[in-house]
């Protein structure tokens, strides 16, 4: 009983675990592209003459904000879908 009763827990911390990992990484991917997107679009008003330079770098920057995310959602989703504490702990029961 005691066995389940771990892993019970295990199991709601990760689910704890998960919306933490996912939710403060949107909140962080958004903010940060926000931020990104208002300076660019500052910058594009000063000078309007260098907006190639600066949309291309804008949008390389969106892509790697946008991969730190994801990558925080792929690590999540292993640990819902294959968790190593769970595995461990059955294994040692």
């Amino acid at each position: 009983m005691e066995a389940i009763v771990q892993i019970a827990q295990v199991q709601g911390f990760t689910a704890i675990a998960l919306g933490l990992i996912i939710g403060l990484g949107a909140l962080g991917a958004c903010i940060g592209i926000g931020v990104m997107g208002s300076k660019f679009l500052e910058a594009a008003a000063r000078q309007p003459e260098l907006v190639p330079l600066l949309q291309g770098r804008m949008f390389l920057l969106a892509g790697l904000i946008d991969a730190a995310f994801l990558i925080g959602v792929a690590l999540a989703m292993y640990f819902a879908v294959a968790n190593p504490l769970l595995a461990s702990l059955t294994a040692a029961g």
